[in-house]
């Protein structure tokens, strides 16, 4: 991995760029950003970080072995007419557009290309990613070690068959979302029981760490954990009754399902749209 070239300046490309420089796998002055006009933001993370940006195209994309294409999934089409004249075949084209398949991108691009498609999720900001990595055949072994270790800088990295992206997507692209909403709910049962808003949320910040490091760290299965804390007539049975009573875990079943339709329905449009009068 020589130089990186990003497509795109939003948060996810700042918490890629930030995850890079922790676990130093390029130096600062090799990793290159644009945008589509925003120079402020540019500046920003060039004072912030001590990395480049330019807009002057043949400058980003010199010597670059990887771009990452990190724009809104909607520009794509207009970003890819832009640069498709530097894009060359020993390049690995890396993108984090949620619902843009490679082969959208190869014929926007008017060439094939090896492509990496990834789908990681908002926690990468912290350097806990659960990212998944789909990649087409043009893309060699030296790399597929290297998306590796970009996506490892932010994370867990896993690689997965492209039909298996939307899934993930409903699964762990959104699953932070539904972690915050349980802790919602946490909070709002602390203050009808009489804690402190500020302590209760400690406490189940702490639990929910904890918890996940059980798994993590242990060989028994999440559902005998959860035995092993539910004494017959203690407290936990009784909580676990009332989410038995409700049907919770199919609740979240159907929520994650939910949003794998969502994402492939979402998905099918978006490239149905950036195909409209693109040929290879």
């Amino acid at each position: 991995m020589k130089k990186i070239a990003m497509i795109g300046a939003g948060s996810m490309a700042e918490a890629i760029i930030t995850g890079i420089l922790e676990n130093d796998l390029i130096d600062k002055k090799n990793i290159w950003v644009t945008n589509s006009g925003n120079e402020d933001r540019l500046k920003n993370l060039e004072t912030r970080y001590g990395i480049c940006s330019t807009y002057d195209l043949r400058t980003l994309f010199d010597g670059a072995d990887i771009v990452m294409l990190a724009m809104k999934p909607k520009d794509a089409d207009t970003a890819i007419d832009s640069i498709r004249e530097y894009l060359t075949d020993n390049m690995l084209i890396v993108s984090v557009l949620a619902g843009v398949s490679m082969n959208t991108l190869e014929t926007l691009a008017r060439k094939p290309l090896s492509i990496a498609r990834s789908m990681p999720n908002t926690s990468a900001a912290v350097g806990k990613s659960a990212t998944a990595i789909a990649v087409n055949e043009r893309v060699s072994m030296a790399q597929l070690e290297s998306i590796k270790q970009l996506f490892e800088t932010v994370g867990l990295a896993k690689f997965v068959e492209e039909e298996q992206l939307d899934a993930v997507t409903g699964l762990s692209g959104s699953g932070p979302a539904y972690i915050y909403y349980l802790i919602e709910a946490m909070e709002n049962s602390a203050d009808e029981i009489g804690l402190d808003k500020q302590m209760a949320q400690e406490l189940i910040v702490q639990t929910l760490i904890g918890a996940a490091e059980m798994v993590k760290n242990s060989s028994k299965s999440p559902a005998q954990l959860r035995r092993e804390v539910t004494s017959p007539g203690g407290t936990t049975e009784a909580g676990i009754h009332v989410l038995e009573e409700f049907e919770v875990q199919q609740a979240f079943i159907s929520c994650i399902k939910a949003a794998t339709e969502q994402s492939i329905k979402m998905g099918k449009a978006l490239s149905s749209e950036l195909k409209v009068g693109k040929t290879l």
